[in-house]
């Protein structure tokens, strides 16, 4: 009888344990922002550097992954592996990034990925001589 009070206290007390270690929901708010730059008919030459921007006016309180946003190039319909910066405030509306080298093309656009991922307008970028 004491072995199974003992052995009784002893589970209640781990189990109150694990339950304050599990996570808690929290509410997390969805941003979806308006890329401002480029727009269609911009032109970037491989290898410079151009400011990304994008609207922040209505930008939520608690944004989830607010410090770990990415900017990725897509090519027409198609995601490409090419990263353009990492470890984005998305509160700053803007970073800064080198047009790749790739081959000339006007179907590019720039995917900003936070909580969620979308994309802008395509744009041009010129690449090397002979590309």
């Amino acid at each position: 009888m004491k072995f199974t009070t003992l052995f009784s206290a002893l589970a209640l007390g781990v189990a109150s344990q694990l339950a304050n270690a599990l996570p808690v929901n929290q509410a997390r708010d969805v941003w979806d922002p308006t890329m401002t730059y480029p727009t269609t008919g911009t032109v970037w030459t491989s290898g410079e550097t151009y400011t990304v921007t994008w609207d922040t006016s209505d930008a939520p309180v608690n944004i989830t992954g607010q410090n770990s946003g990415f900017i990725t190039l897509r090519s027409g319909e198609f995601e490409t592996p090419v990263l353009l910066a990492w470890d984005i405030d998305l509160r700053d509306g803007k970073a800064d990034v080198i047009a790749p080298y790739v081959i000339t093309s006007n179907d590019y656009s720039l995917v900003l990925f936070g909580d969620s991922g979308n994309w802008g307008n395509q744009f041009t970028i010129n690449g090397p001589a002979g590309l």
